[in-house]
């Protein structure tokens, strides 16, 4: 049995400024896709459980970039042909699976994986499976789900599944290439924005036992919920639950779940802090006696949902609170100062200007004399979510800035464990605070160091506070913008 495995993989965040364009992908071709294997990817996922299963796996192309502005209609273009491409010259197939995201939008183009599920739906016909994994803040449509047998979106948010969520897609493609049935996919949408929500407390937990226990109660081959993409002015926005079934028979096990959500929406109503504030809450903790670093997440900044990681605004309140040698903030990506770090060397003192160098939303850059503490070339094997994957931060380096080390780095992502502050000679575990630039995914790599966690939602393109963004592409209320919000079977996907 042959399974081709391909995907574009991009989250688009539509008010971050510019577009994407086809230098911000990092892309495997072929057979260059197949050491995946060994990482806790959703393409590794794939091909090792074709390995696994003595099934032959087909690699095509994987296109990859950091979550960022709408995408250029000409990459997308010259993308989707070309994965189409490698799929027509592989056939013939007996399953395809995509390694997607959800939440991608295209000038023009407002749902990128429905458009590109329909081409190769178009291509292979009807008898053949296609199924796709995807990240769960994914703004799912209907029209994505017909063209699909089976939609799989990682459990967990931080995304510590992905591997497992594409062994179960792919094994649900062999089952139905072997059984000769045709899986089928409902989506039921809510009319609500959600903030960023971890699962692995709190609501979020919540939910997905409530839609796991009714998957396994019900035998459905799969009942997931989306949490969907705020930061993203399309007007399929909002938040799913989506079955997969045999023959339908999914849709009322979603709208159950789906009711039991809308009924629980205040729970995930949240009251940001504000840099300052944020900082207080932590001193707060640590006089109390906590255990372990206080961990200050700034949401607001996340290079993982769209924002350009540059941000000022919580290192600036954490030096205005005069938390010194007991602090590290990390990290901030200014190639500049980077750059200039490297070519001073380690043990120098420099000026610098740090910061704030793509807008004046994220803050005001920083003027400052620093040491140069130590200086790393960037390139790191994650050891929390996405295991084993590669990631290249580009040189790096730990400057001190009033007694407080502040890491730089050169490329653009949100923190997801502490190896790029080990390349750097820093254990967190030492600090009493260590403020980051991140959602909720670093929680896979620091829920077992944190003493506790504060969240700092400082200006910024991820602020949890979305009522901030304009709304021109919505056709109806939503949650929690407008009170007259209603959910109800058949609104529109």
């Amino acid at each position: 049995m042959r399974i081709a495995i391909g995907g574009i993989d991009h989250e688009a965040n539509t008010y971050a400024q510019g577009h994407t364009r086809l230098d911000a992908f990092a892309i495997l071709r072929g057979e260059a896709m197949l050491p995946t294997r060994t990482m806790e990817t959703h393409v590794g996922g794939a091909v090792r459980t074709c390995e696994v299963r003595g099934v032959t796996p087909i690699p095509l192309l994987y296109a990859q970039a950091q979550p960022s502005g709408t995408i250029e209609r000409e990459t997308y273009s010259h993308l989707r042909d070309e994965l189409i491409d490698r799929l027509t010259d592989a056939l013939p197939v007996e399953g395809v699976v995509l390694c997607l995201h959800g939440a991608d939008v295209v000038d023009g183009i407002p749902d990128l994986e429905g458009d590109l599920c329909r081409h190769v739906r178009d291509l292979v016909g009807d008898h053949i499976p296609v199924v796709a994994v995807f990240d769960l803040h994914g703004n799912v449509t209907q029209a994505m789900a017909d063209s699909l047998n089976g939609m799989f979106p990682c459990h967990q948010y931080p995304h510590i599944d992905f591997h497992e969520r594409a062994r179960e897609a792919m094994d649900l493609v062999i089952r139905q290439a072997s059984e000769g049935w045709r899986g089928r996919c409902d989506v039921v949408r809510l009319p609500m924005l959600l903030p960023t929500t971890t699962t692995f407390e709190g609501i979020g937990a919540e939910i997905l036992a409530e839609v796991l226990e009714r998957e396994d109660r019900s035998g459905l081959p799969d009942l997931s919920w989306f949490h969907g993409f705020p930061h993203s002015d399309v007007p399929h926005v909002g938040s799913f639950i989506v079955a997969t079934s045999r023959q339908g028979e999914g849709r009322e096990q979603a709208m159950t779940v789906a009711a039991k959500l809308w009924a629980k929406r205040e729970a995930f109503r949240v009251h940001s802090l504000d840099g300052a504030q944020s900082v207080q809450k932590a001193k707060a903790l640590v006089v109390s006696g906590v255990e372990g670093p206080v961990v200050i997440n700034e949401t607001s900044n996340n290079c993982g949902g769209g924002a350009p990681g540059d941000g000022t605004h919580l290192r600036r309140a954490m030096l205005d609170a005069g938390l010194g040698t007991e602090a590290y903030f990390g990290f901030i990506v200014d190639p500049v100062t980077a750059a200039q770090a490297h070519r001073a060397g380690t043990s120098n003192v420099i000026e610098i200007t740090l910061g704030g160098r793509t807008d004046t939303l994220h803050g005001a850059p920083n003027v400052t004399s620093v040491c140069v503490k130590s200086l790393s070339d960037g390139r790191l094997v994650l050891q929390a979510m996405m295991k084993g994957a590669p990631l290249n931060l580009g040189p790096m380096a730990r400057l001190v800035i009033d007694g407080m080390d502040v890491v730089v780095a050169s490329r653009r992502s949100q923190t997801f464990d502490p190896e790029p502050f080990l390349a750097l000679g820093i254990d967190v575990r030492r600090y009493r605070y260590v403020a980051l630039k991140s959602s909720n995914l670093f929680r896979a790599g620091f829920r077992e160091i944190a003493g506790a966690i504060v969240t700092a939602d400082t200006p910024g393109l991820v602020t949890q506070n979305i009522a901030v963004f304009p709304r021109q592409s919505t056709r109806e209320p939503l949650w929690p913008l407008d009170a007259r919000a209603l959910f109800k079977e058949g609104n529109p996907v």
